[in-house]
């Protein structure tokens, strides 16, 4: 019985170390690249040097450091606000019906869905771009848009290129706003996006990249904006810009994000 429990309770520590470290290393994914990444790394030591006093008894210090990260899981609140939004939002987003990418069987017939309307929109983004034609693309992936698509027109139209070129011509009536699609489908047009009040956007993005940034912000879905001004395609995830001059590298980057 004695070697039972033993064994039991090596089981469930090696547990506890894996589960410890899959969440550490979500969380480093959300944080890699951005300025948080230096606070959570300082975090890290903090916690594990609080760890080590407590191992040796050194009293005093491990008091110290104990209340400090007590009182600074509050400031963490504010100073991680997008990273923690982002995190819940990964684990809100989780599908367990079979369409969650953790779990997903890629079947041959819907990545060959994907592929063909990812292709489509990025030909017809290049097109309103040589003739700078602004435009703004919402693509869903796992998180529920329809709090945005209920400030827009409602369609439900297989997406092909004159039908994004007509939507976004100047004199037409759906130009404004955003269209969002969902399974190759556009599902709404003229869509009201919320803006991002992030002040490390360049001057130069107007309000549709501000609206392509709030609603990858707010969502898991990705955003093609183009520019009126200069034709330029940008991409956004999860907050971020990128910008790919080489659009056989985007239409692959928008199939994986997808897929």
């Amino acid at each position: 019985m004695v070697g039972l429990e033993f064994l039991e309770f090596r089981f469930l520590d090696i547990l506890d170390i894996l589960l410890v470290a899959v969440l550490l290393y979500y969380i480093y994914k959300l944080v890699k690249g951005s300025a948080a990444i230096n606070i959570f790394i300082g975090i890290v030591i903090i916690y594990l040097i609080w760890k080590l006093t407590q191992l040796l008894q050194m009293e005093m210090l491990s008091s110290v450091l104990g209340e400090f990260i007590g009182v600074g899981m509050f400031a963490l609140i504010v100073v991680f606000q997008q990273e923690i939004r982002k995190f819940l939002l990964m684990i809100g987003s989780t599908n367990f019906s079979g369409k969650n990418n953790w779990l997903q069987l890629k079947f041959s017939n819907r990545e060959n869905k994907t592929q063909n309307y990812v292709d489509i929109i990025v030909d017809a983004c290049q097109k309103l771009g040589t003739t700078k034609t602004g435009a703004l693309i919402v693509i869903k992936r796992n998180t529920k848009l329809d709090f945005v698509k209920n400030t827009g027109d409602s369609m439900d139209i297989k997406v092909n290129r004159p039908i994004i070129e007509s939507i976004f011509y100047k004199n037409s009536t759906l130009h404004d706003g955003a269209i969002v699609i969902e399974d190759g489908r556009i599902t709404a047009t003229r869509v009201i996006l919320p803006v991002s009040n992030d002040r490390d956007i360049p001057l130069r993005f107007g309000l549709r990249h501000r609206a392509a940034v709030g609603i990858s912000e707010k969502t898991d879905a990705v955003a093609l904006v183009v520019s009126e001004e200069t034709g330029q395609i940008s991409y956004l995830k999860n907050g971020e810009f990128n910008i790919f001059d080489d659009l056989e590298k985007l239409t692959e980057q928008i199939k994986e994000d997808l897929s």
